[in-house]
C-alpha cells in the first residue's frame, strides 16, 4: 500500500511543471477586468510585459505587474534563469471567493452586493533557440 502511494508521489513529481510562476490571490477585484490586461500581456517578452503593464492606466495593472515582477524574481533567484530569455507563457484569473455585502433600499429591504475577488496567476518561460 505504501509503496504505490509514494510511486504515485515520485509520478506526481516528475511530471510536475518545471516552469517559474507567480499568484496573486484573493484580489478585490472583478476577473474579468484582470482577464483585460493580462490578454495584452500574454506571449510577450518578460521587459516588454513590464513596460505594457506600468504605463497601462488600468487599476489591475498594478496587481498584475506586482505578479510578473515576483515571477521573473522567481525565475532569477530560484531556477537561475536569464532574464533577458523569459517570456510570459500563461498568465490568466480565476474567480475567488465572493464577499457578500448589503445595500440597504426602501420600505426596509435590502439587496445583496457580491464583491468579487480573482486569484492572478503569471507562469514565464524561456525562448528557445535564442
Amino acid at each position: 500500500m505504501a509503496t504505490r502511494i509514494r510511486q504515485k508521489a515520485e509520478r506526481r513529481k516528475a511530471n510536475k511543471d518545471q516552469r517559474p510562476f507567480a499568484k496573486a490571490k484573493y484580489i478585490k477585484m472583478s476577473p474579468s477586468k484582470v482577464a483585460i490586461v493580462l490578454d495584452k500581456i500574454r506571449g510577450q517578452k518578460a521587459e516588454s510585459a513590464v513596460a505594457i503593464l506600468e504605463y497601462m492606466p488600468d487599476s489591475a495593472a498594478f496587481e498584475c505587474l506586482k505578479v510578473l515582477k515576483s515571477a521573473i524574481a522567481n525565475a532569477e533567484n530560484n531556477k537561475g534563469m536569464n532574464v533577458d530569455n523569459l517570456f510570459v507563457a500563461e498568465c490568466y484569473a480565476t474567480s475567488g471567493p465572493l464577499l457578500k455585502r448589503i445595500a440597504y433600499r426602501a420600505r426596509g429591504r435590502a439587496d445583496r452586493i457580491l464583491k468579487k475577488t480573482a486569484h492572478i496567476t503569471i507562469v514565464l518561460d524561456e525562448v528557445v533557440g535564442g
